[in-house]
């Protein structure tokens, strides 16, 4: 592999409160996955980042969530399948408005927490994301776990598909990863995160909480925004890809490569 993506949670701050440095995050990224007002983020939080990540060749993607500011859509919600595809067309479309006011347009779907790991085996749940995807535009991809519900039933409504490991977060021995606040869950240290986007890119595994290596096929890896220094380890990332001769380059339209 000579190349692969990098991607982050983006604009997750709401109002005058504000998660991470995102400024400094697409300096670092080829792709944005930007929160569209469910689970974290506003209008002009929104409009914002996107403005800045055109400005700078990030391609932009579509945050998706359940509906729970107060959860940081990280708490399963059991939502009707057609209210949950609405929901998924509403955010699309409103990042998809600020994204063509800064000349471009939304590249991709991504679900955000609890709705990501939702997705994964929930059958319904799955298919109003791909639903709300496809009714909006089937040019969009569709980014998801290797393995998953949701990228199978994707690719079967003939949406293009992203394969996504992570680069801060522990796996298990299936391939799932490991939920959050469990004992290995998620990677701090900029050297193991380096080490395993390493291993990722030159070897397409990952070593999960047990020892074994877990075979994961990605064309994008993703550092979450709110791991505490999130900057350092995705300095860490790409020092080791440039060493390896590994550009990094958006999976989805225009970009900026390096």
């Amino acid at each position: 592999m000579t190349r692969i993506d990098l991607n982050a949670d983006l604009g997750e701050g709401f109002g005058r409160w504000t998660l991470a440095d995102d400024q400094a995050l697409l300096g670092l990224v080829s792709s944005a996955n930007v929160a569209c007002g469910f689970h974290a983020g506003d209008a002009s939080t929104m409009r914002a980042v996107v403005r800045d990540a055109v400005a700078g060749g990030v391609s932009v993607g579509a945050h998706v969530s359940y509906r729970d500011l107060a959860g940081f859509g990280r708490r399963f919600l059991e939502v009707p399948p057609a209210e949950l595809a609405d929901e998924v067309v509403y955010q699309v479309a409103a990042l998809d408005g600020f994204a063509r006011l800064a000349g471009d347009r939304v590249r991709y779907v991504k679900p955000h927490g609890a709705l990501y790991n939702a997705v994964v085996h929930h059958e319904e749940q799955a298919r109003a994301v791909v639903d709300a995807v496809r009714d909006y535009d089937p040019g969009l991809a569709l980014v998801g776990l290797p393995g998953s519900v949701v990228l199978r039933l994707a690719e079967e409504a003939g949406l293009p598909t992203v394969h996504e490991a992570f680069a801060d977060r522990g796996y298990l021995p299936t391939g799932a990863l490991v939920p959050r606040g469990h004992p290995g869950a998620v990677l701090h240290d900029a050297e193991e995160v380096a080490a395993r986007v390493v291993e990722l890119v030159t070897g397409g595994t990952v070593l999960a909480v047990d020892g074994t290596r877990v075979r994961v096929d990605a064309a994008s890896v993703c550092v979450h925004s709110d791991t505490p220094g999130a900057v350092g380890l995705l300095v860490a990332v790409r020092r080791a890809l440039e060493e390896l001769g590994v550009g990094v380059q958006p999976f989805a339209g225009t970009g900026r490569s390096a």
